[in-house]
């Protein structure tokens, strides 16, 4: 029996509360429309961790940030730890990513046999927190409101000229893949970086919303004192204090934000209609997913960095025979990826499986049920100390060593504004997942590890950037020799054999 091929297409910092079922109706994006359609949709899905390099380790590889030790965007991803491109590899696919992944260390493929680009982001450790230095700002890389308040229009700027080229190499793969001179099934993952801020987007994806009725929140800023002790660290790490952000800075920066999914929308509809017109789309599974969200002004926060629905909460759609078109409430995680990618390839995972903490997703779209908790870290920049969490059911708890625990009711309470961890009514509720908690973490254990890791980093980090650098990022390899025409190769075998369809 033929394997499926396997196309995953995963966006960044796109707020899972924009798809529902689906994306919402007013969004311009036909094609995610399309692909929505014919998918599983999971209504409720989690990243594992709200921030860009943990959340995709753990993507990968199906192990919360406390396996995986990618704590924090500089964070080193081991290569002794599988993701689902080696397994997928090992059961004989190739394996290939166009765009980011944000892979810290040395080894910058992680299963993957090619790379087509770059990073968008830096692969050393220049980007570590330190938790000896509670409250510091390092103003060089955290983020602040200047991309609120410079939120607007641009032809080119450093994200479009990646996804860009990211798209461009995907389509050449798409087609290189068609011709058949690999026998194998392949694995193709295209990773952009919209619609991660800075809110700028090209003017024909601007002028598509410019009647929008959601360019206001439906919940606006809090004064400082009322924001939970985690969102006060997060708005001043991000630099508040310096500015003046307006509603029209609101509005123009969401504007942006849902332009930057349109364009996204139309990358995405040219890689599929490639799929199509190669005759490849019958045998391709195809899956959608961001590494976490963005807050859009949601309460006067943006970005990501925290538990809260727009932050953690990502799209994750499965086009795949094994599984019907329908919408799953159930809450589940991009934990769960690797092992549904692996059972829908027919890969095995046997020998991880005790240790892996994702769960297959595959009888979800058989009419099967999850009942197990999902679970989310965070111990990145704007914390002081680790914070966990886990979904279960209509609950989200939130914990953290030096904050209130939060206790929130997902179905009574979906804007997360009445912390109930401390309502006498439900004090049976918080001690039984305050119980769970604690049987899966120990806090105090956690932030020595993430202390431990950071201080090793930052004396690595400095020693490396004395004297001759020798940088970590990716440089993508193309062999002049062996593009088009060369002299050791038989032009007519050549021009025959790089054509699809042949014959017609």
């Amino acid at each position: 029996m033929t394997k499926p091929n396997i196309l995953i297409i995963m966006v960044d910092q796109l707020n899972g509360t924009l798809f529902p079922d689906g994306p919402v109706e007013w969004l311009h994006a036909p094609n995610l429309k399309a692909l929505a359609e014919r998918s599983t949709r999971f209504q409720n899905a989690y990243t594992a961790s709200p921030l860009c390099a943990p959340g995709r380790a753990s993507f990968m590889s199906g192990l919360l940030p406390s396996r995986t030790r990618v704590y924090d965007n500089a964070a080193e991803f081991s290569s002794d730890i599988p993701t689902y491109a080696h397994h997928l590899r090992r059961a004989g696919y190739y394996t290939c990513l166009s765009g980011k992944m944000h892979f810290v260390g040395p080894d910058q493929l992680h299963g993957f046999e090619d790379r087509l680009t770059t990073d968008i982001y830096p692969a050393d450790f220049g980007w570590t927190p330190d938790y000896r230095k509670p409250g510091e700002r390092i103003d060089w890389w955290y983020h602040n409101m200047g991309s609120v308040t410079g939120a607007g229009i641009a032809e080119i700027s450093n994200q479009m000229e990646y996804d860009d080229e990211v798209a461009s190499f995907a389509t050449q793969k798409i087609y290189q893949l068609s011709r058949g001179k690999d026998q194998r099934p392949w694995s193709l993952t295209v990773s952009f970086t919209h619609p991660h801020d800075p809110y700028v987007t090209r003017k024909k994806y601007w002028d598509l919303y410019e009647d929008c009725e959601h360019l206001d929140p439906t919940e606006g800023p809090y004064s400082f004192d009322d924001y939970d002790a985690h969102s006060k660290r997060i708005m001043l790490a991000n630099d508040y204090e310096k500015f003046n952000i307006t509603s029209e800075d609101v509005r123009k920066s969401r504007r942006a934000y849902f332009a930057n999914i349109s364009y996204l929308d139309d990358k995405i509809g040219a890689i599929l209609q490639v799929l199509d017109e190669t005759r490849q789309a019958d045998n391709t599974i195809v899956v959608f997913a961001s590494d976490h969200g963005d807050m859009l002004g949601e309460k006067g926060l943006w970005f990501k960095m925290n538990f809260f629905e727009g932050s953690s909460r990502v799209p994750l759609m499965i086009s795949a025979p094994q599984m019907e078109a329908q919408l799953i409430t159930d809450p589940v995680s991009t934990l769960d990826v690797t092992p549904t990618l692996a059972e829908l390839a027919g890969a095995s995972m046997d020998e991880v499986m005790p240790w892996v903490e994702g769960e297959s997703l595959v009888h979800l779209g058989q009419g099967g049920e999850r009942t197990s908790p999902v679970a989310m870290e965070y111990a990145a920049e704007a914390s002081y100390t680790p914070l966990v969490s886990l979904r279960y059911g209509k609950w989200k708890y939130n914990r953290c060593a030096i904050d209130p625990d939060q206790l929130f009711d997902m179905e009574a309470d979906p804007q997360e504004r009445n912390n109930l961890a401390n309502d006498p009514e439900h004090v049976g509720t918080i001690n039984s997942l305050r119980s769970k908690s604690e049987a899966r973490w120990d806090l105090a254990e956690f932030d020595a590890a993430v202390r431990e890791s950071q201080a090793r980093r930052w004396i690595v980090y400095e020693a490396l950037r004395n004297g001759d650098y020798f940088p970590w990022d990716y440089q993508p390899l193309q062999k002049a020799s062996e593009r088009y025409m060369r002299n050791h190769m038989d032009l007519n075998d050549l021009e025959e054999s790089n054509r699809f369809p042949r014959g017609e």
